[in-house]
């Protein structure tokens, strides 16, 4: 527990300095709201894990990044942290510093929920697979099998679904329109992990080829 708090207070920290010094000041009442949710979803979530499932939260605080892991999936992981840095700067220098752009209140709203959203489904996703890791890898000593029910019917990867809405709320709620842009960055990035972990899945995970032809959808049902 000492662990994950830690972890969390020093997120926590990285996320206040990535949005508040770029925006130069504090008084940024969006920018507070966001960290509340964030700072309070994510330790609501860890806490159930630490009572239900200690070494589901065990392996979700390992770090994405391993010398075991393919070269590609290294790249990709260090290239979405380093966008994820620049996305916050970005919003910061947007919506405070220099208000290139703004939302109305009804979308900081929209923004809020979808973030809320976004971790009940994360929140979902975690319930449903115990096998949910940071790191693409397969998990034999924790006998690793192809989870199929819950998101993963209409999906085969609802835990990037879902941080589809984090890269939107969190501009909408930010008050930054040209945080969207995001998304742009995002995506490709996403499909090229998404990639990278069905090949091996494909060739090492018993069942999941089967899994892969019924459930169509990668990431957005009815669209890829």
């Amino acid at each position: 527990m000492a662990q994950k708090l830690f972890g969390q207070t020093f997120r926590l920290l990285l996320l206040w300095s990535l949005l508040f010094l770029p925006a130069g000041t504090l008084a940024w009442p969006q920018a507070w709201i966001f960290l509340a949710l964030f700072a309070g979803c994510g330790f609501a979530i860890g806490v159930w894990l630490l009572k239900t499932n200690p070494d589901l939260l065990a392996e979700r605080m390992k770090s994405p990044i391993s010398r075991d892991q393919a070269a590609r999936d290294r790249a990709v992981i260090i290239a979405m942290v380093l966008c994820f840095f620049a996305w916050f700067m970005l919003m910061g220098l947007d919506a405070r510093r220099f208000g290139w752009s703004h939302t109305p209140t009804w979308a900081q709203v929209l923004g809020a929920c979808l973030i809320i959203v976004a971790f009940c489904g994360w929140a979902q996703v975690l319930r449903t697979n115990h096998f949910a890791s940071v790191m693409i890898r397969l998990q034999k000593e924790r006998a690793q099998t192809v989870i199929s029910s819950g998101p993963y019917a209409v999906v085969r990867h609802p835990m990037y679904s879902y941080a589809l809405l984090l890269f939107i709320g969190a501009p909408l709620l930010l008050g930054s329109l040209w945080g969207l842009l995001g998304l742009v960055v995002f995506l490709p990035l996403l499909a090229l992990r998404i990639f990278g972990e069905e090949a091996m899945l494909m060739d090492g995970l018993p069942g999941y080829r089967d899994y892969a032809s019924k459930v169509r959808f990668r990431l957005l049902p009815g669209v890829w």
